[in-house]
C-alpha cells in the first residue's frame, strides 16, 4: 500500500505519493513541456532540479503558467 502525504497545489488540498519528485508531480498533471514554474514553499524551482527536488507533507506547491505580454 502506498504512502500519501498531502499537500497545497495551488491553494487546494492535494495527496500524492510520498517522496514524489517535482518532475512526477507535474508529468501527473499532465503539464510536461509545457511553459510553467513551480514554487515550493514560496521558493521557485529551477527546472533542472525538478528531478531531485522531493515533495513532503504540507509542502505548499504553486504551478504558474507562463504567458507571454508586454
Amino acid at each position: 500500500m502506498e504512502t500519501l502525504i498531502e499537500i497545497s497545489l495551488n491553494g487546494s488540498s492535494h495527496q500524492l505519493g510520498a517522496q514524489l519528485s517535482v518532475a512526477e508531480l507535474v508529468a501527473n498533471l499532465n503539464l510536461t513541456g509545457q511553459a510553467i514554474a513551480v514554487a515550493v514553499n514560496r521558493n521557485v524551482i529551477a527546472r533542472q532540479r525538478w528531478e531531485e527536488t522531493r515533495l513532503h507533507a504540507h509542502d505548499q506547491v504553486d504551478v504558474v503558467r507562463a504567458i507571454g505580454g508586454g
